[in-house]
């Protein structure tokens, strides 16, 4: 495979437009941009909430060999135009290979694009959010379209979902309180839950929460410093008997010698009385 020619991208207001490769030709695979120039997020809180959004989703579908989950990846809906493209915070993908990873998705050779889209908005997304990104959605039939507002620019409540209809249009999902949170169930096999100003994804049939990656080392820290904890109380528990085994070895040295000083004594009393009886 030929090295790519490099492609510097322009950047216009949230979009990035790429200058089409030079001298005419058709284009290849890896004439495709892999960076779109842009930060992943655009705030700490932004990225924090895409990190969260994302690894719960990669732990969950690990074992899942025909499920792609993708992070700010492009992807491109028009073959032979680079500027057909878009790049999703949070998606997932089902029915195509995990691997191998890919640097963008071509959607005419990966048969498919996203089935699940969440992005990360806020007041300067807004506009590419609920305008471009979300025609482009139902034009490729991307299936559910999430939006997460962590800072609550404009979304009241802060997460905002989408399904597609039986027109191919979008039609809004009702979040539903339940355990006092407010959640819907997904096409992930999940359900998507709001508490207060925090996202996280929950089991529906157990309630059981999936963790973000600073739960799971918070969870892993403590299970570890329970560990230690249990193994110094072992230790103590062992040392303990070991010194109630050494005070019992102790004491029954301590009766064998007062045993064996008795049995002397008596030996010597019992020779002194054969002496008295021969004189």
């Amino acid at each position: 495979m030929r090295e790519a020619e490099p492609i510097y991208p322009v950047c216009n207001r949230n979009r990035v437009i790429f200058p089409e490769p030079p001298g005419g030709r058709p284009l290849a695979p890896e004439d495709y941009p892999v960076r779109d120039g842009n930060a992943m997020a655009e705030t700490p809180i932004h990225g924090r909430a895409t990190v969260d959004a994302v690894m719960p989703l990669h732990f969950f579908f690990e074992e899942r060999s025909d499920v792609y989950v993708g992070c700010d990846k492009l992807v491109f809906y028009r073959e032979g135009d680079v500027n057909g493209n878009v790049a999703p915070d949070v998606w997932v993908a089902f029915g195509v290979p995990k691997l191998p990873e890919r640097d963008n998705w071509l959607i005419w050779l990966e048969g498919k694009g996203p089935d699940f889209v969440l992005e990360i908005t806020s007041e300067n997304t807004q506009l590419e959010d609920e305008g471009r990104k979300k025609r482009v959605y139902e034009e490729l039939g991307v299936r559910e379209y999430w939006q997460f507002d962590p800072e609550g620019d404009y979304l009241d409540p802060i997460l905002k979902g989408r399904e597609l209809g039986p027109n191919g249009k979008y039609r809004d999902l009702v979040l539903k309180e339940r355990d006092g949170v407010l959640c819907h169930r997904s096409l992930l096999g999940l359900e998507l839950c709001l508490e207060g100003e925090r996202l996280f994804y929950r089991k529906p049939t157990r309630g059981v929460r999936l963790l973000t990656p600073s739960e799971l080392y918070d969870a892993r820290k403590k299970a570890e410093e329970a560990r230690q904890k249990a193994e110094q109380a072992r230790d103590a528990m062992q040392a303990e008997r070991g010194r109630e085994a050494r005070l019992r070895r102790a004491a029954e040295a301590e009766r064998d010698l007062q045993a064996a000083a008795r049995q002397a004594a008596e030996a010597r009393i019992a020779e002194l009385e054969r002496l008295l009886r021969a004189d």
